[in-house]
């Protein structure tokens, strides 16, 4: 079996805290569970589709988009006070800190940076923050090749191939404290609606233990340092009826982007083929 943490190891500092974490977690659960590497270009819903999950990190929207469902095993609950000690999340809306947006109205006629089309903070959070937002057809001029990570996308706003993305907002904190050399080139202009934070999954039942270990996590005094550094107040179990309004909102979303265009020129992998 296996554990893998590659949805928030996007520095080498948070990725390298991953694996002391998860390691420490496992071996005080006394599981054999290796640690797998699965790096870019490695696409990650093949990490989604391995039949010996244990504890990896999956994006809400394909977790509450799949049949069956992976088994929950524990929802990190981030530090920074706007979590509110809840196992939620958004999405922030990031402009180049020198260009003059100052609204999500102001970017609309340029170009969006998404991430892939079944991500919730990186495609359909904005998606259907959009839906709100629009007072217009198309809104962008384009929506970009897709940028696959949060990193990704971030940097498309700050090299000007885009305009404006969706970040992960506890991706976005933990790029904060390891690459601030990057989010200081941007400024937040939009946040969208709060949602279930991204859970630890496993394939099959039997993982008691480990979920227990996770629970137990911040009480545990050689695990402690680590959460410190990656930003996190505890880990809790996870509620999987919260994340059915991700699959709830992606067949609103879908359903009106077809009949709405969001740019006038999309790359193919964001297209709403009709139904």
């Amino acid at each position: 079996m296996i554990a893998n943490a590659r949805m928030y190891s996007e520095s080498p500092e948070a990725a390298q805290l991953w694996r002391s974490l998860l390691a420490a977690v496992i071996e005080h659960a006394g599981l054999d569970i290796r640690l797998l590497e699965h790096a870019q270009p490695a696409p990650i819903n093949e990490l989604w589709q391995r039949p010996d999950k244990a504890a990896v990190f999956m994006c809400g929207l394909p977790f509450s988009r799949s049949d069956p469902r992976p088994e929950l095993i524990a929802a990190p609950v981030p530090s920074p006070p706007d979590f509110r000690g809840l196992p939620q999340y958004w999405s922030e809306m990031v402009v180049r800190k020198d260009s003059s947006y100052q609204s999500i109205p102001d970017t609309f006629g340029g170009r969006i940076a998404l991430t892939v089309p079944d991500s919730q903070s990186g495609c359909l959070a904005a998606l259907y923050y959009l839906m709100a937002a629009a007072d217009r057809f198309p809104l962008y001029g384009e929506i970009t090749t897709p940028k696959v990570t949060p990193l990704g996308a971030m940097s498309a706003v700050i090299d000007g191939a885009a305009d404006v993305a969706p970040i992960d907002s506890y991706a976005y904190c933990l790029l904060q404290k390891y690459r601030g050399d990057l989010t200081s080139r941007l400024r937040i202009i939009g946040r969208t609606a709060r949602t279930p934070i991204p859970p630890l999954v496993a394939s099959r039942p039997g993982f008691d233990a480990l979920q227990a270990a996770f629970l137990e996590a911040h009480r545990i005094i050689t695990i402690l340092p680590l959460m410190e550094g990656l930003l996190l107040e505890r880990f809790v179990r996870p509620d999987p009826v919260s994340y059915d309004a991700l699959r709830l909102n992606f067949e609103t979303a879908s359903r009106y982007w077809r009949a709405h265009p969001l740019a006038a020129a999309v790359h193919p992998a964001f297209v709403f083929e009709p139904t």
